[in-house]
């Protein structure tokens, strides 16, 4: 339902954003830039997800039976993964001024799957400009949303589990022209609160073109 929500909240930003550029359009240029935009891009990542498989097991009841063992309960565990996951993204910047920015991500992270792990983002938050210099604008983000991860087939039932995310970066967009930038690199840190009997904490960084509509 989270999902969903985001999605929707996602899309009206960019729709109330190319209606508010549509009745801007009569504006001088010596003011143009003071106004509102809205950049889309895709990227590329590799993310180490914080877990590679590891189970604890208990006769007490918890989310996960384990396969194959009777009265048996799986804990996930947390641990560095050997197995950094890749995956593609896409993302939206609104800029309504030079302190009030806005980014929306989301993020599938399915390649290099180790024991049938993944994981996906789905994060919006504000977006802060730290510093520019040459081409390249400097600047950090604190997003929050949902991930979704699967697990190894031990845990039962399988499926892909939602979990409260939290996530702080930044990173640099360099202008190539007019219209396009290159997004090099964006890193990234979660925070999963509410992971199994812990917390989850990936981390990774991506890279990306972006496209400013207007």
């Amino acid at each position: 339902m989270l999902q969903k929500r985001l999605l929707f909240v996602f899309f009206s930003i960019l729709l109330a954003a190319t209606a508010s550029s549509a009745g801007a359009q009569v504006v001088p240029s010596a003011y143009a830039d003071k106004g509102i935009s809205v950049t889309v891009g895709g990227m590329g990542s590799i993310f180490q997800p914080d877990y590679e498989g590891a189970a604890i097991t208990t006769q007490f009841s918890t989310t996960y039976l384990c396969a194959g063992l009777t009265g048996v309960y799986c804990i996930p565990a947390a641990q560095n993964s050997q197995y950094p996951l890749l995956g593609v993204g896409a993302y939206v910047d609104v800029k309504y001024n030079r302190w009030i920015q806005i980014e929306a991500e989301g993020r599938w992270l399915r390649f290099n799957q180790y024991q049938n792990i993944s994981q996906d983002n789905y994060l919006i938050g504000p977006r802060v400009p730290i510093h520019r210099f040459w081409k390249a604008q400097i600047y950090g983000k604190a997003l929050w949303g949902k991930a979704k991860m699967t697990f190894p087939p031990i845990f039962q039932p399988a499926g892909r589990v939602s979990f409260t995310d939290i996530a702080f970066g930044g990173g640099a967009d360099i202008k190539l022209s007019r219209r396009f930038s290159l997004r090099l690199p964006d890193v990234e840190y979660q925070y999963w609160p509410k992971w199994s009997n812990a917390s989850l904490k990936p981390y990774g960084a991506s890279v990306g073109i972006g496209y400013k509509i207007f």
